[in-house]
C-alpha cells in the first residue's frame, strides 16, 4: 500500500509517501508562502523522484485542522480531489494529533499548540501508551491561561510542541515552571510521514462528507451570525 499524506494546515507544508513500514519520501518546508501554489508541484516532484504515478497511490491521508482557515481548506480540497479522481480511500487526522506524534519518545503528556490570537490557542493533550498515541483531552480552542491552569493541576510534565510555542513561552514557564518541557526545534514541524501512519490506522471516510475541522468559526462568519440575531 502506498499512502500519500498532505498537510497544509499551517505555515508548514508537508507531503509524504509511505509504503508499509518504509518512508519512501518526505517534503517539509516552514515558509510564509501560498500552499495553493506549492502543494501540487511538491507532490508531483515527490512522485517523480520515486518513479511513481498518481495511479500508484492506494490511500490519501490529510491533516484536517485546526490551523489557518485557508491552509486547511487547501489541503482538504486537494486530498478530496485526489481521492475522488483516483477512486481511493481517504482518511483525515487532526493537525494537532499529527504534531503530537513528534513526542513519541517523551515520557509524559504532550500538548501540541497553534496560536489562535487574543491569548487563545488551539491545543489538545496526548500521550503515548505501548507505542501508540492516545488522546487525553480532546482538541479545543481555549484561553492559554485556562489551559495551563488545568495542566498545572495534573502535576505531570508536559511537552509543548509547535512553532507557536515561542510566542507563549514566557506565559507557559510562569505558570507551569518545571512541569513545562519545550520541544527542540526539530520537533516543531509536523511530520507528514507521522500523519500518514496515523491515517493508515483510521477508517476511510466518505470523500463528499469529509470537511475541515476549524474548532471555531471564522471571524467574518461569527460576526454574520451575530448580526442575524
Amino acid at each position: 500500500m502506498t499512502i500519500l499524506a498532505i498537510d497544509t494546515s499551517n505555515y508548514t507544508l508537508g507531503i509524504a509517501l509511505v509504503q508499509e513500514t518504509k518512508v519512501v519520501a518526505e517534503y517539509i518546508t516552514y515558509l510564509k508562502k501560498n500552499h495553493s501554489v506549492r502543494a501540487m508541484p511538491a507532490m508531483h516532484a515527490l512522485l517523480n523522484d520515486c518513479d511513481l504515478k498518481p495511479e500508484d497511490i492506494s490511500k490519501v491521508v490529510v491533516a484536517k485542522g485546526p490551523g489557518s482557515y485557508t491552509g486547511v481548506r487547501i489541503g482538504v480540497t486537494l486530498a478530496k480531489t485526489l481521492a475522488w479522481s483516483l477512486n481511493v480511500p481517504i482518511s483525515s487526522v487532526s493537525s494537532l494529533e499529527a504534531l503530537a506524534a513528534n513526542g513519541r519518545y517523551f515520557n509524559g503528556l504532550i500538548s501540541p499548540l497553534f496560536d489562535a490570537r487574543r491569548g487563545q490557542v488551539y491545543t489538545g493533550l496526548y500521550e503515548y501508551k505501548d507505542g501508540l498515541l492516545h488522546p487525553v483531552v480532546p482538541d479545543r480552542n481555549v484561553l492559554l491561561t485556562e489551559w495551563l491552569g488545568m495542566l498545572k493541576e495534573k502535576g505531570q510534565q508536559v511537552l509543548f510542541l509547535g512553532h507557536d510555542t515561542a510566542i507563549h513561552d514566557q506565559t507557559i514557564q510562569d505558570i507551569l515552571a518545571h512541569q513545562a518541557v519545550m520541544g527542540d526545534a526539530v520537533l516543531h514541524n509536523p511530520r507528514p510521514s507521522e500523519l500518514a501512519y496515523l491515517g493508515a490506522e483510521k477508517e476511510a471516510e466518505d470523500v463528499h462528507q469529509l470537511v475541515p475541522d476549524y474548532l471555531r468559526l471564522a471571524e467574518a462568519e461569527a460576526k454574520w451570525i451575530e448580526s442575524q440575531k
